[in-house]
């Protein structure tokens, strides 16, 4: 370890001399300052390390050959006070040299759909929603909605939405997946609890860079927007659906006014569909891929249960369980991501002591 934290350090220290002689360049001034601060961190860790085993080392010389015994016995309480300290900090280090997810930085588009329970089911999802946006007004962050499809008694057939801060797919991203309700519906009028289902799909916002997408590979079709019930909202085609030709995928936007507005936000939905579906590819190519804790991140994995009769959510993958549901549909899901993210980095980290 110590030598991989040295290369580290050497480079560290090269970013910064560079730094120093780039001159009027700042285009590759900002490149690198931004990889010398992502560095920071593991770099300051590293030092910590180093001095840390240098202290050790120094405690044991002196127990070892000190003839003084107030001297030795000093250095003894020094190398117990010190020694604890390796093996926590070792794993921070781990953790820190662990690759990251170069998507957590980025904007989140989500996407909740109604699945099996009919008109309760866009209930659900427009609940989902709710608790989703409520979490980002805590966050800070904006929401933007892309495209929805309502049903006309407050549910959502379909919703996808921008969520723009820092972070927000490094929150968000284990929120993929079939999110399934238990409660009795307000049409039940023999007080029978239903079971009802939404999927929820998070992925990052990514630019034109990240991913190519060449015109030949697109059919854009144009039609009129329209309402709750099919009838048209508007009397010029501005509603846009962008069909993916090699993929077969298709994305449809209608809510924004001008034609140009719909096609750039089915373009962004489209790239960030693609770019996942390349993700998922490199993942399911891996064969020695371990498999998280916190699931696989798939539509059709089954997550999290909101039992509304018993005050209780539980999601599957990690069994934990919150009694507080009220407040996790106002957006108090903090608890959730904070567990989720936690265990996640318990396998990463596992996963690095096996290789090791």
């Amino acid at each position: 370890m110590l030598e991989k934290l040295a290369g580290i350090e050497k480079h560290f220290e090269e970013l910064g001399r560079e730094l120093m002689e780039v001159g009027d360049d700042y285009q590759r001034a900002a490149a690198i300052g931004k990889e010398r601060s992502e560095m920071e961190t593991i770099v300051e860790k590293a030092r910590e390390y180093r001095s840390l085993l240098e202290g050790i080392e120094e405690s044991r010389a002196m127990i070892e050959n000190e003839s003084d015994d107030e001297m030795r016995e000093l250095a003894e309480m020094e190398l117990a006070e010190l020694e604890p300290q390796v093996e926590p900090l070792e794993n921070e280090i781990k953790l820190l040299l662990v690759p990251k997810d170069p998507r957590d930085g980025k904007n989140v588009i989500m996407e909740v759909r109604a699945g099996t329970g009919g008109d309760e089911a866009a209930l659900f999802a427009a609940d989902l929603y709710r608790m989703y946006t409520r979490y980002a007004e805590n966050q800070k962050w904006k929401t933007e909605i892309m495209s929805q499809s309502n049903i006309g008694i407050g549910g959502l057939k379909e919703i996808t939405f921008l969520l723009k801060g820092d972070g927000a797919y490094s929150k968000l991203k284990f929120e993929s997946g079939v999110h399934r309700v238990q409660r009795v519906p307000s049409t039940e009028s023999q007080g029978r609890i239903h079971t009802s289902t939404a999927t929820v799909a998070v992925l990052a916002e990514v630019e034109e860079v990240d991913i190519k997408i060449p015109s030949t590979d697109i059919r854009i079709d144009v039609y009129k927007s329209a309402g709750a019930g099919g009838q048209s909202v508007q009397k010029n085609s501005t509603a846009i659906r962008i069909t993916h030709e090699p993929s077969g995928l298709v994305v449809a936007c209608q809510d924004e006014r001008s034609q140009l507005q719909n096609k750039l936000r089915a373009m962004s939905i489209l790239r960030a569909r693609l770019f996942e579906a390349e993700e998922e590819k490199r993942r399911s190519e891996r064969a020695d891929a371990r498999r998280s804790q916190v699931g696989t991140g798939e539509r059709s994995e089954k997550i999290r249960t909101y039992n509304y009769p018993q005050s209780r959510v539980t999601d599957h993958r990690i069994n934990h369980t919150s009694y507080n549901l009220p407040g996790m549909m106002e957006g108090d899901i903090a608890d959730f991501i904070e567990e989720l993210i936690t265990r996640d980095e318990a396998d990463r980290l596992a996963a690095v002591n096996e290789e090791n």
